[in-house]
This record gives C-alpha cells, sequence and structure tokens, in this order.
C-alpha cells in the first residue's frame, strides 16, 4: 500500500502493478527472489487473491450487494468472479471470444450478460453459459431497463431499410426475443456501397438510463449528438446536439436532472436538463477519448465528478469545477468502476494486475476490507520528509549541524537541488548518529512519552469533592472509570434523586459501627482481626473445658494470643462401624463403588485422623532387637546386612 498522490487529497494504491509492461515469467521469478528481504515488498500485502489477468482486462464491475465482483480479461478471453467476504477468487470462466463489456442482472452475480466482440451475447449463470444469441451487427455498449425487463445494444452502421439511422437494438428477456431497435441519426455515409455503411460509417457508442427517476434513455453518437427516449412510448423526446467530436460516455446524477458527456476530444460537460447550455465545461487535458463518468459524493455530501480516459484519473468538484484529486497509473486504464458507499475505486488496465484505489475524503474502505482504514491512520500519523526512499534532502544549515559541510563541491555524496543537497540515507542516519550518540534514545523516549500522555487522555478521572462520605463518591468513581466514563457527573453523582447522600450529614457512613465492617471486612483495618462477639465466647468455652483435661491453665497472654485466630473444623462422627464425613456426605451417597465389609470408606483423596494426646512425656518402651539369625536376605545388598 502506498500513497500514490501526497496532496490535499491523498491517494492511496492498495493494488496494481508498478511496471508499464508486465514482465516474462522467468524474469519475473529471479526479480522476486531477489528482492525477497526487500522492506518495500515485504510490507505489500494481496487484497484480492488472484485479483489480475494474464495479459490484460477489459472491464470490471461489482455487485449490487456488495459481496461480488466480476472482471473481464485475456489472453485467453476469461472472466473472474471474486468473493468479497473470502477476499478470494470463487471461480473463472474462459469465453469463445474477448469480452467488449457486461452488465450484472441481478443482486448478485448469478445472472450476468456479455457482449462479444464477433457480435454475440452470451447469457451466463453459475452452472455455466445459458444462451447465446447472435445481434446482425457489431455492439458498442449494454444497458438494462430493469421496469421492462429490456437489454439496449448500441451498434454500429446503418439500419438495413436504407433510412440512413443507426440502431439501438431491443432484446426483451421476458418473452426472448428482438423487439423493434430504435432509431438514431448518426449521419449519412456518402462513401458507403452498401446499406450498411463503409469503415468510416456512423454509430451508436453509448447509452445511459436515469433508472431511479424519471428513466429517460440517453444515447451517445458519433456525430456528437445525445438523443433521449422514453421507455413508455417508445419514442424520442429531445435531441442535445453540437458537442465536440463523437459523444464516448454518459452518466445520470442521483437525482436525474444532471447530466454529464464525455467526447472523443477529452471535453466533460455537465448539462441540466431543463437548459440546454452547458452548467460547466472542463479538459481532461489529453486529449484522449472519456472512456468513464461516474457521479460522486463524499461524507459530507459534496458532489463530485469522476471523469476517466486511458491516462488519467481525474475528481472535479461539480459546484465550482475545481479538480479535487487525480490518479495517474503506470498503465493505460480500460475501465473504472466505483464500490458504491466507498472510498475505493477499482480499474481494468492493460496490465497484469488490476488496481485498487483508495480516497479516504471520498469516504471509509468498504466493509469487506474495513481493516484498510487502521492501515491509511497509521500512514497518516507518519511524517513525509524523504522526496526519494533512497535519500534525504538536507539544506545548508542542517548539513553544518552534522558537521558535513566540508563535503560540498568534493565529492558525489552530495548532490545539489534547488535550495539544498541530496544525501544518501545510510550515510545521513550515521552522520546524524555521531553527532548525537544518544539520539535513539531520545527518539525513543519521546516516542514512549507521547503515547503514554495520548493513553493518559483517554482516562482522566473526574474529580469532585462533596461535603459528606467523600470515599464513597471516589469509590463510585472508580467504577466509572472502569466502565469507560469519564465524566464525573455521569451516573448516580449527577443524579438528583440521590444528591442528599453527599451532602445532608444524617446520611453520612459511620465506618466504625459494626454494621460496616461486616460489609467491608477489607476496607476497615482491626488491629487483631474482626471476630463476632458470640464466636469468640463459644470459642473461650472449649478451650476452657480442653485445658482442665488436658493440662493446666497458661498465662493470660497465650490464651488472648489463642483467641486472635478462630479456626473450625467439622469433625468427623462414627456410626455404625463406618467413618461418615459431614461435609463429603452427599457425595460418598452417589458413589457406585462398593467398599468391602470391614474396610474403612474413604471419601475424597485422603483421610486424615487426628488423636489428641497429652502433652506430658510418657516413658517410652526400651527397643527390641528383631531376630535376624538363620534367615535368609533376598537383597543384593550386602549393607542392607550390616
Amino acid at each position: 500500500m502506498k500513497l500514490t498522490n501526497p496532496g490535499a487529497v491523498p491517494v492511496y494504491t492498495v493494488a496494481g502493478p508498478s511496471t508499464a509492461r508486465p514482465l516474462p515469467d522467468w524474469l519475473a521469478r529471479r526479480r522476486k527472489r531477489s528482492s525477497k528481504y526487500d522492506a518495500e515488498n515485504l510490507n505489500n500485502f494481496e487484497l484480492l487473491q488472484e485479483f489480475e489477468f494474464e495479459e490484460a482486462s477489459n472491464c470490471v464491475r461489482v455487485s449490487e450487494d456488495g459481496n461480488w465482483i466480476m472482471s473481464t480479461g485475456t489472453y485467453k478471453p476469461q472472466f473472474h468472479v471474486h468473493s468479497t467476504q473470502e477476499l478470494s477468487l470463487s471461480f473463472s470462466r474462459h469465453t469463445k471470444s474477448e469480452n467488449t463489456t457486461f452488465l450484472l442482472l441481478g443482486a448478485d452475480y448469478t445472472k450476468s450478460l456479455h457482449l462479444q466482440n464477433d457480435r454475440s451475447l452470451e447469457f451466463h449463470t453459475p452452472m455455466g453459459c445459458h444462451y447465446e444469441v447472435r445481434l446482425p451487427r457489431f455492439g458498442r455498449d449494454l444497458a438494462y431497463l430493469r421496469q421492462n425487463t429490456e437489454v439496449l445494444i448500441p451498434s454500429v452502421g446503418l439500419s438495413s431499410d436504407g433510412s440512413g439511422f443507426g440502431e439501438v437494438f431491443r432484446l426483451d428477456l421476458e418473452r426472448g426475443q428482438f423487439l423493434r431497435p430504435w432509431s438514431i441519426d448518426v449521419g449519412e455515409d456518402e462513401a458507403s456501397s452498401g446499406l450498411q455503411g463503409s469503415v468510416h460509417v456512423g454509430s451508436v457508442n453509448v447509452a445511459a438510463i436515469a433508472e431511479r427517476t424519471h428513466g429517460l434513455c440517453a444515447f451517445g453518437t458519433s456525430i456528437g449528438s445525445v438523443e433521449f427516449y422514453d421507455p413508455r412510448n417508445k419514442g424520442r423526446v429531445a435531441v442535445l446536439g453540437n458537442q465536440d467530436g463523437e459523444v464516448t460516455a454518459l452518466d445520470y446524477s442521483d437525482d436525474g436532472l444532471s447530466l454529464a458527456l464525455g467526447t472523443s476530444t477529452g471535453q466533460i460537460r455537465i448539462f441540466d436538463l431543463r437548459n440546454p447550455r452547458p452548467l460547466l465545461t472542463r479538459d481532461q487535458g489529453m486529449g484522449l477519448p472519456i472512456k468513464n463518468l461516474i457521479h460522486l459524493k463524499t461524507p459530507t455530501d459534496e458532489r463530485k465528478l469522476l471523469s476517466a480516459d486511458k491516462r488519467i484519473i481525474k475528481i472535479w468538484d461539480e459546484q465550482s469545477g475545481d479538480l479535487w484529486t487525480s490518479i495517474e497509473p503506470m498503465v493505460d486504464i480500460n475501465h473504472v468502476t466505483h464500490v458504491p458507499d466507498s472510498g475505493m475505486i477499482l480499474t481494468a488496465n492493460e496490465g497484469k494486475h488490476m488496481h485498487s484505489f483508495l480516497i479516504p475524503n471520498l469516504g471509509l474502505a468498504p466493509k469487506w476490507c474495513h481493516f484498510l482504514d487502521n492501515l491509511v491512520h497509521e500512514m497518516e500519523n507518519e511524517t513525509q520528509t524523504e522526496t526519494y526512499d533512497n535519500y534525504k534532502f538536507l539544506t545548508l544549515p542542517e548539513l553544518r549541524d552534522l558537521s558535513m559541510d566540508h563535503l560540498i563541491g568534493k565529492t558525489n555524496l552530495l548532490r545539489p537541488y534547488m535550495h539544498g543537497y541530496f544525501v544518501a540515507a545510510k550515510l545521513y542516519d550515521q552522520a546524524r548518529l555521531i553527532a548525537n550518540p544518544y539520539i535513539w534514545e531520545e527518539e525513543r523516549a519521546k516516542t514512549i512519552k507521547a503515547r503514554r500522555e495520548k493513553e493518559s487522555a483517554t482516562r482522566i478521572r473526574g474529580i469532585k469533592k462533596v461535603k459528606v462520605n467523600q470515599q464513597l463518591a471516589n469509590k463510585v468513581l472508580e467504577k466509572q472509570e472502569k466502565k469507560g466514563k469519564v465524566d464525573a457527573e455521569a451516573g448516580i453523582l449527577g443524579d438528583s434523586r440521590f444528591a442528599k447522600i453527599f451532602e445532608d450529614e444524617e446520611f453520612k457512613v459511620d465506618t466504625t459501627s459494626r454494621e460496616y465492617q461486616l460489609i467491608n471486612p477489607s476496607s476497615v483495618p482491626q488491629p487483631g482481626g474482626y471476630v463476632d462477639s458470640r464466636m469468640a465466647n463459644v470459642n473461650s468455652d472449649d478451650s476452657e473445658d480442653d485445658s482442665e483435661d488436658e493440662e493446666p491453665r497458661q498465662p493470660k497472654q497465650n490464651q488472648q494470643a489463642r483467641e486472635e485466630v478462630v479456626m473450625q473444623v467439622s469433625s468427623s462422627k462414627v456410626q455404625g462401624g463406618k467413618i461418615k464425613d459431614t461435609a463429603f456426605g452427599s457425595r460418598a451417597q452417589k458413589q457406585t463403588r462398593v467398599v468391602k465389609s470391614g474396610a474403612k470408606e474413604i471419601v475424597g483423596e485422603q483421610q486424615v485422623t487426628f488423636v489428641p494426646e497429652s502433652k506430658k512425656k510418657k516413658p517410652q518402651p526400651l527397643p527390641t532387637r528383631q531376630r535376624t539369625e538363620g534367615r535368609r536376605s533376598a537383597s543384593t545388598n550386602t549393607f542392607r546386612k550390616l
């Protein structure tokens, strides 16, 4: 992903060829191996899998639902269907002849109509070519009347009845038959020896339909006129003539009141249908025929117009006529399309790879590649200080700061340009490091500081002083901060129903009360730990009984130390010769294992029995010597007998 146009309206090249002519396969593989570790190639990524053709691409369109992209190309003649949800090639299909243009008849790719350069129309479905029909003459463009299910095909040449008019063929898809064609004035052909005209005969070049509004059909001709037909009465309603050159592109605006046309001389004109004079006239500048015109809208509802010839793409402001931005690829352009509700533009061109451009000012990236917005945001934060990738432009004061001014005029390391010099990027980094050895640490510290300030700016805690229960107010603010709320007036603190809790003295929380200590045992530290008085009395009685049986009473200090820690142990009771654990009783009943009679029932992983004993010293029995004489030992360790 590269920044192609770093102007006021930046343009990013997401995918596309960087050379004007594709390299041979053997040379491309060699260059790929040599540039394997190139930093520029390591940062590249493939947006759509195999978004390319073997030689060139002719046309590309996006479906209405935005889930499919269909493109045609050569050689061999074929078309590809890409899934935007999977970002990969769904399938490809070869055709008999090269494609001129095509249309998607539905919301997805399942029904498509292809105009071939051998005077044939092919209807394709996911299973294959559904039907093929041949036209009387070569077609130039395709248009689809949805309300009548008619396909309009502007053609080349004169009509067969000798009237001297061109024809627009009409194919009714519901009936499956051709209807009476519409006659368009394309001029007479004096050099014609037959009814159909000579090589330089006139033609109907392009068609446009205001599908979402009034539904008028506009046809541009080779004599520089535009004729409008109403599909309801099948007749001509208006003619717009006297254009310089042939009309090669037409496009209606969304409201249907504005029509943009492009000529073969590179002229662009915008007309209001209520006025025969153009509202705006612009020159593409290349003197080449206009291939595409597209009306666009920015997120701020500014109206733009995209015009493209085979060399350059320009976007104009429709109101003022100023040039907004431009895109100039390395290869010739054959067709341009816009991804709806986004800032992405796709092109079919004479290169192997098709182009993808992203204009953030025109809109966000499509939903199927929303991650491009993050990349654009990161690239915008980077400072672009280098005119070229491998060179750094320095002025004379900057050279003196780096102690490199003595190289001026003595070596080719400094290349003069305008008011400064170009220095190799590696030499600049070395000189910068010598002049300031701690430059990298300073840059790293500056970056860390900026990042911390940015993070802390989003975590500013609202501080609010209250009359009563300040500790409770701070606790509420901490909870709000965890939920992402920074405003101190939000939540309970900003609610008038709970205002008295933080203003009236009668609602003050007593942190020394027993109820507060039971609810918040960890917030109020006690000198010996908080112990319930009833529990302390019970433990003291038990300790007195035990001490009478086992040993005399100990001093009061030791007795107080005992009472500081209270432990509760669930004792086991003996019932019927078996030990029943009160804590694991319910679990032991569900066991299916049969316990042998006379054996102790074990619940859990380990059973431990404690027998209380007196601390008085008992006389220990004398050790008895076992008789081992006369017995053989099975151990091979001789030291075992010692």
